[in-house]
């Protein structure tokens, strides 16, 4: 029997932090991910307000995504990721709600343009197709189908070029 949740999104807070690396370590296979969200917090592409998080009706943190500011080319773009969820709340919906609350923040900020490195089989739901077929790659060598790209605002296509990312990421 599946249980219907009802998820929480909100902007993280100071307070969350640890909780935000507690889940990301407990999502992820190495603390490389968690790592990478500490990084980012002082890089000059983190964006207040984009990195959020799904609370349970109890107001515990279950999930966590992340918006950083990328390029696609010279057009400015963001980067989702990393997108973590506590293995016990896996599949219940939380990553999908604390992603499409990133995804709203982020039209409510009018950013036109975000990129996503991940699971090919997850991310269309959310309105990504394969970026290669806009132009847009990458200066490493990834699966083609997981390198994926999304506009926010019909009225802005997707730029093609090279996806820039934070330096934190290491491509």
């Amino acid at each position: 029997m599946r249980t219907h949740h009802t998820w929480v999104t909100r902007a993280e807070t100071r307070a969350d932090i640890p909780a935000i690396r507690e889940i990301t370590l407990a999502a992820f296979d190495t603390p490389l991910e968690a790592d990478l969200v500490d990084a980012l917090r002082a890089d000059p592409a983190w964006i207040d307000g984009l990195s959020l998080v799904a609370t349970d009706a109890d107001g515990t943190l279950v999930a966590h995504a992340l918006l950083t500011r990328c390029h696609i080319g010279e057009a400015p773009a963001l980067c989702l990721g990393p997108v973590s969820v506590r293995p016990e709340h896996q599949r219940t919906g939380a990553g999908s709600a604390v992603i499409r609350a990133a995804l709203a923040a982020a039209r409510e900020r009018d950013e036109h343009h975000v990129t996503v490195l991940g699971h090919p089989e997850y991310y269309p739901r959310f309105g990504f197709t394969r970026a290669s077929t806009h132009g847009i790659g990458l200066t490493i060598e990834v699966p083609d189908e997981a390198m994926m790209a999304l506009t926010l605002d019909a009225a802005h296509p997707l730029p093609s070029g090279t996806v820039r990312y934070a330096a934190p990421f290491g491509i």
